[in-house]
């Protein structure tokens, strides 16, 4: 780069979208199975409904990073961000469950398309040696929004009822959308020379670089997975030892705020000593947490097992959009880093379905085992690849921050 490169100048275009998104999203999402209920649903019908955000980001991963990388970052942001405003506008007002769950599917697939097109545009805006620190914050932002969402959407339901959030949710989209404008475009050369070679199918993106797909987008879904964990099993154990739903809340909220807290030195460790040192943590957590969970009887050991969850996934913040930027080569790299998200998005998926299972045929701390010794055999897929992954990078050697 020409000159010295300073976070505080790309403050606004890389964090100010993401933050003002998120807080629409975290607003909505608590919400979302109660509008669905408003609408006539059934228990069952509305829990389809908020899984049905998963099944958009899952449908949409291959087809958005084809769009990006016609369009661009830039551009890729700023529909988004109006597309899913409209949604949410439409989930306000629709009158059926149908049209709902439809909405929700394209908020999902919106939301994909903002993930990898931030991600796409951090890799073109910071160096490499700051790389994680950026990408970090980028996660943290995220978490920021997704913590103070609800607070906002609780005030305005009480002033005007599950509607207001879903038309702050839209208000907040076409915000996210202006402030993404407000983006360099940064990738236009390389779309020109794309454009004049033929934009690669992501097909065979993918398949040309299978054995990164298989090695790191293995341990990406891995991560996934492991994140998952705190939102599929900790209320469920919560409910099942007896505790009340409102100190359950309470128990989240503290481990957001330890989470919050371990954001930036997770990044920093990654800049300095690799992406094993942040990687490895999130999967052991979860399988630990897991192990231990059966003997968590109490409003403190529960608060314990939440925290050691908190702890990994805030070491971990951005590392898995680091090791994607790590391996994207740089053409084509818009379907790569599609296909890794369509990995992690996987893991996501796929591990609340096996608790799932598992529960409907073990008890649920048996299921927790499992899944515990399911995350050791995790951890050491994560491990030995993000430790190839450090060799190739040169960490191990000196690095200067």
């Amino acid at each position: 780069m020409s000159r010295e490169f300073r976070f505080r100048d790309i403050a606004l275009p890389a964090y100010g979208p993401t933050l003002v998104n998120s807080l629409g999203h975290g607003a909505m999402m608590p919400v979302l199975a109660l509008r669905a209920r408003e609408l006539g649903a059934s228990v069952a019908m509305a829990a389809f409904v908020v899984a049905l955000i998963s099944v958009g980001m899952l449908i949409g991963s291959l087809p958005a990073a084809a769009v990006i990388a016609r369009i661009g970052e830039r551009n890729a942001l700023f529909i988004a961000g109006v597309l899913d405003a409209v949604a949410m506008a439409a989930a306000a007002i629709t009158p059926t469950v149908f049209w709902l769950a439809v909405v929700v599917i394209a908020s999902g697939t919106m939301w994909t398309v903002f993930l990898i097109a931030r991600q796409g545009f951090m890799i073109d805006a910071v160096p490499f040696e700051k790389r994680a620190r950026a990408l970090s914050l980028l996660g943290g932002a995220h978490r920021v929004g997704l913590f103070g969402g609800p607070l906002i959407g609780a005030a305005l339901i009480q002033l005007d009822g599950l509607r207001a959030v879903f038309l702050m949710a839209a208000a907040l989209s076409l915000a996210a959308a202006a402030l993404a404008f407000t983006m360099p475009d940064l990738g236009s050369e390389q779309r020109i020379e794309a454009r004049a070679e033929g934009h690669a199918p992501v097909l065979r993106v993918l398949w040309q670089h299978r054995a990164a797909m298989v090695t790191i987008g293995g341990s990406l879904a891995i991560l996934g997975a492991s994140r998952a964990i705190r939102t599929a099993l900790l209320p469920l154990w919560a409910e099942h030892v007896g505790i009340s739903a409102s100190t359950t809340s309470l128990i989240f909220a503290v481990a957001s705020g330890v989470e919050l807290l371990l954001v930036y030195p997770g990044g920093w460790l990654m800049d300095q000593h690799g992406r094993a040192v942040s990687a490895v943590p999130v999967a052991a957590s979860a399988a630990l947490a897991c192990l231990v969970l059966p003997l968590a009887q109490s409003v403190v050991t529960v608060t314990f097992v939440m925290i050691l969850l908190a702890a990994g996934n805030g070491f971990g913040s951005g590392v898995a959009m680091t090791m994607g930027a790590d391996t994207a080569p740089a053409a084509a790299r818009a379907q790569f880093l599609g296909g890794m998200r369509l990995s992690g998005d996987v893991g996501m998926a796929g591990s609340p379905l096996l608790l799932s299972a598992l529960a409907a045929v073990l008890s649920l701390g048996g299921a927790a085992v499992i899944l515990g010794a399911l995350g050791v055999a995790g951890t050491a897929w994560v491990a030995y690849w993000t430790t190839r992954l450090d060799h190739r990078l040169g960490f191990g050697k000196h690095r200067e921050s």
